[in-house]
């Protein structure tokens, strides 16, 4: 049986083995039963408009989309008492975006951008999040909601 903390740090290494997350260098700060935060740095290589220097709005997406879906994993596991690291890949392999909506509210200008989710609803199959984009001033850069199958 795994403890809390070891639930977080392995899914925080599997996240972080990602290759795809490497690339624009998505990084989990916060980990919790009811929400999570990842956080990464500008890089020119996430540019989507080079006259304006801003996120491409892709980017943006995959920021709201993947704190959820952290989000939602984290949430289905922490409701079992029993896992292991063989449940952990089996439960977390189940997971996937059924539905994503992005709202962009301003161009996604700053240094660093920090990704958040909260739960609305976590159910035996489906769950449901809201996510947000600030950057460091905290501006409001775009939000979300995602719909993730859990189960």
């Amino acid at each position: 049986m795994l403890s809390e903390q070891q639930i977080k740090d392995w899914l925080i290494k599997v996240f972080s083995q990602l290759n795809f997350n490497q690339t624009i260098g998505l990084n989990i700060t916060v980990c919790e039963q009811d929400k999570a935060e990842i956080r990464f740095v500008w890089d020119d290589k996430l540019m989507g408009n080079p006259i304006q220097k801003i996120l491409h709005g892709g980017v943006t997406a995959t920021a709201l989309d993947t704190v959820g879906g952290i989000l939602a994993i984290y949430s289905r596991l922490s409701r079992h008492t029993d896992l292991t690291e063989q449940t952990l890949a089996e439960l977390t392999g189940k997971v996937g975006t059924i539905d994503l909506r992005t709202d962009y509210l301003r161009p996604g200008r700053g240094q660093e951008f920090i990704a958040t989710a909260h739960l609305i609803r976590s159910g035996n199959k489906v769950c449901v999040c809201r996510m947000e984009l600030h950057n460091e001033l905290e501006e409001h850069i775009a939000y979300g909601t995602g719909t993730y199958l859990v189960g």
